[in-house]
């Protein structure tokens, strides 16, 4: 039989247990903010937090008289476009007042807040949403999220809420229309186009969206592309050629075009992030907020 431990002995072993308990427990800090490429947490302004490129969102608006073109201004609409403190899934958000006339939407400006890169890219757009896309919304077609230089269907990776009664979420990755080619069609079978039906989201629920890809512009048909909602994978699209092809200083991060409620935490990643990692961002929806200045 062995001998009993000391007193010494067991408060020494206490001491041990005690520490080996208290790292199990310990959250491993996130890998996740070294990976950021732009985080608005939109507790105090309508602006970004952290970002390689501007800060401060412009406005795109119809020409008035010229069709087809666009007019550019700088800053937003402070009558449209407002911050509703202590509302959002983590501080503030964003709360949209009402819609833009001449088809008007705010973006960031993509050059050095997204890691875009001919020759092959991955990325992620994290944001939150509380909204009722089948009672609020006043238009057609409404996207939390677009990211473009020409369109969403000529190279533009986007989340919306379609003209379906009751509205269907999608998530698209249309590549960009070669010079004489035709755009994909979204109800083409073949579309690079996750749908989840019959979307059944009410004001005052928080939900979080997670679009997620690799292999852009490789031109081989190697792309990846995912939907998460509530850290849930929704649907996926793989074994695609898909080139964005974008002019960078001419491409736009938009956000909530057509959109009414409220938006926040809105990050973008240089890479394809892991299931894990989603589940990170969903469990903690202030997890990137050491990002703020």
């Amino acid at each position: 039989m062995s001998p009993l431990l000391s007193c010494p002995q067991l408060v020494g072993l206490m001491m041990l247990l005690s520490f080996a308990t208290s790292l199990v427990g310990e959250e491993t800090p996130s890998s996740l903010p070294k990976a950021v490429t732009l985080y608005a947490s939109f507790d105090e302004a309508v602006r970004a937090d952290f970002g390689g490129g501007d800060l401060s969102p412009a406005t795109r608006l119809n020409h008035e008289s010229v069709a087809g073109t666009f007019v550019f201004q700088p800053g937003v609409d402070e009558k449209v476009f407002r911050i509703a403190a202590g509302k959002g899934a983590h501080g503030g958000a964003l709360e949209p007042a009402d819609v833009l006339p001449r088809n008007g939407r705010i973006y960031f400006p993509a050059k050095g807040n997204i890691a875009f890169q001919k020759g092959g890219w991955g990325g992620a757009v994290s944001f939150w949403i509380n909204t009722d896309p089948n009672k609020l919304l006043k238009t057609k077609f409404c996207d939390p999220v677009q990211i473009t230089q020409k369109g969403a269907g000529d190279g533009g990776i986007w989340f919306d809420f379609n003209d379906a009664s009751p509205r269907d979420a999608r998530m698209g990755t249309f590549p960009a229309v070669p010079a004489g080619g035709s755009p994909i069609k979204e109800d083409d079978p073949q579309a690079p186009l996750v749908r989840v039906k019959a979307v059944d989201f009410k004001s005052g629920e928080w939900h979080h969206v997670v679009l997620n890809w690799k292999n852009f512009d490789t031109l081989r048909p190697d792309a990846v592309a995912e939907l998460f909602i509530d850290g849930k994978l929704a649907g996926r699209i793989a074994d695609r050629t898909i080139a964005m092809d974008w002019e960078l200083d001419k491409a736009g991060i938009y956000l909530a075009v057509n959109y009414l409620g409220l938006l926040d935490e809105l990050a973008v990643f240089n890479r394809m992030l892991s299931e894990a990692e989603i589940g990170e961002l969903h469990r903690q929806p202030g997890l990137l907020a050491t990002l703020r200045k």
